[in-house]
């Protein structure tokens, strides 16, 4: 493909017009990029590789530097860069059809040009949108409602009564809808099932990838908001609330009843105790835990989770704690000689 037409096809401006008919064969890292191929820089920490880059064509920010290879500027280089690797690849086409495996409840509904794969089971009284595809061992739990262009990968289930709205994507072995972790204790000590009867919804445009559990809820319901994206290993635990374009990063772990606003993002291994409440734009960062309420737009680090500011400077410090210890203990006996001497 010509550098002008993948240009015109990001809305990007090319630095050097003569460039236009360099071939562009496919995209690759800024480290790992080589001749015909095109990559980009977002990340200031990569900002040295633009100049030696191997890549016959670097996708940049309005204002970076000039390079010796053609450019492509652009507002947000990484979106750039994303769109440019739908140019070169095209994920496997799944023509419509049922595979003759494929076991469906005369009761369920379907709509228009679905794919169903090998060993699929859809129960009673589901109803699942036009376009959907159900890779093999998909399984539909009775009465489910699942919306138009969704896209289930082997192995994912949906539990019985929950709804999904538009082009929701589950990733490989995804559970939707297992019982939340729900138990009381009886008189005699023993732990008594709580049901969960409450179904998870989950809005329009959601991404859960391989892995993730939502939990069902014991009343009322587990939401995913519309354009949450869930990493690989997720726990979102019954009655939780994951607002709209919140991105829950790998083996986060939300307990029960869980509020989270629009736009949280939790990093990797990040834990949120049960019943808290984050505001819209709140940052957790990697392997942070908290166990309170967080205002709106703060940024937090640590376990107990503190601003993340602060946590830097305490990180800071921590690595001097045994020559500040040692510095206090050398103060308090020089204190204790002077007070003998007082004395």
């Amino acid at each position: 493909m010509k550098l002008a037409q993948i240009a015109l096809s990001l809305g990007a401006t090319l630095s050097r017009p003569d460039a236009g008919e360099v071939e562009i064969t496919g995209v690759a890292g800024i480290e790992e990029a080589g001749p015909g191929q095109i990559t980009f820089v977002s990340n200031p920490k990569y900002a040295s590789c633009a100049k030696t880059t191997r890549a016959s064509a670097v996708i940049v920010g309005r204002n970076f530097a000039e390079l010796a290879v053609p450019t492509l500027r652009c507002d947000n280089p990484y979106l750039a860069f994303a769109r440019a690797i739908e140019l070169f690849y095209q994920p496997p086409a799944y023509a419509p059809g049922v595979h003759p495996s494929a076991v469906i409840h005369p009761s369920a509904r379907i709509g228009g040009d679905a794919h169903i794969g090998a060993y699929v089971t859809i129960d009673a009284e589901v109803e699942i949108g036009g376009h959907a595809v159900l890779l093999p061992h998909v399984v539909i739990y009775r009465g489910a409602r699942i919306g138009d262009g969704f896209f289930a990968h082997a192995h994912a289930v949906v539990r019985e009564y929950c709804r999904l709205g538009n082009n929701v994507t589950l990733q490989n072995g995804v559970i939707v809808g297992a019982d939340g972790f729900g138990f009381a204790k009886d008189d005699a000590g023993h732990w008594h099932k709580i049901v969960q009867s409450g179904p998870v919804i989950i809005e329009d445009d959601a991404e859960i990838q391989a892995n993730a559990c939502i939990d069902r809820a014991s009343v009322g319901e587990t939401r995913i908001g519309r354009g949450a994206k869930i990493d690989n290993l997720v726990q979102v635990g019954h009655g939780c609330e994951v607002g709209a374009d919140t991105l829950l990063c790998a083996q986060v772990g939300l307990a029960g009843s869980s509020i989270l606003g629009k736009n949280v993002i939790l990093a990797g291994q990040v834990g949120v105790a049960g019943h808290c409440q984050l505001g819209d734009g709140v940052i957790v960062t990697a392997q942070s835990g908290t166990a309170g309420d967080i205002a709106p737009g703060k940024i937090i680090s640590g376990t107990p989770a503190i601003d993340n500011k602060q946590w830097l400077r305490c990180t800071a410090v921590y690595s001097r704690l045994p020559e500040l210890a040692k510095a206090v203990r050398a103060i308090a006996a020089a204190l204790d000689v002077k007070k003998t001497d007082e004395r």
